[in-house]
């Protein structure tokens, strides 16, 4: 009896998931894409609607494209979801004893990581010692520091 009460609620469930999914799939129009300062921003304001409407046509039909160079904050992003992402090795500038909550460490190369989690751990004292620091699953940076025996995630931040 129960069962036959949610059939109905099962079977329109079945044909609104994939509706959901197709309208997902479906191209956005910039003029709804972008603030209307974003808009003018671009130059787009300045085009024809015929210009606009070949423009959003020739978007359309080029699936998914990653636009995003900066997180909603303002924030560079560094690693694009679908980019691969590589081990990075290089080391550490200046002094080191361990790690520590909201530290920043910066390495040779110029990029600048920060400690994603809590926790502090005391290392021997090296002078710039090498780093390697790993993807891990869902985004996740793991960084090992020479000499010692503990790791800890990052997050970088330039």
């Amino acid at each position: 009896m129960r069962l036959a009460r949610l059939l109905p609620l099962f079977v329109s469930a079945a044909l609104i998931v994939p509706a959901l999914a197709l309208a997902a799939d479906q191209y956005v129009p910039l003029q709804q894409r972008m603030s209307p300062a974003e808009f003018k921003a671009a130059g787009l304001d300045k085009l024809s609607a015929d210009e606009l409407k070949n423009l959003d046509d020739w978007l359309s039909g080029h699936g998914k494209v990653i636009t995003k160079v900066v997180d909603s904050s303002g924030k560079p992003v560094f690693y694009p979801e679908s980019g691969k992402r590589t081990v990075v090795t290089a080391r550490l500038k200046g002094s080191f004893d361990g790690f520590g909550e909201n530290r920043q460490y910066t390495l040779d190369n110029g990029q600048v990581w920060k400690q994603a989690g809590s926790g502090s751990y005391v290392c021997p004292h090296a002078e710039n010692p090498g780093v390697t620091i790993k993807p891990m699953m869902m985004g996740n940076w793991l960084m090992y520091v020479e000499g010692c025996g503990e790791s800890i995630s990052v997050k970088r931040v330039h």
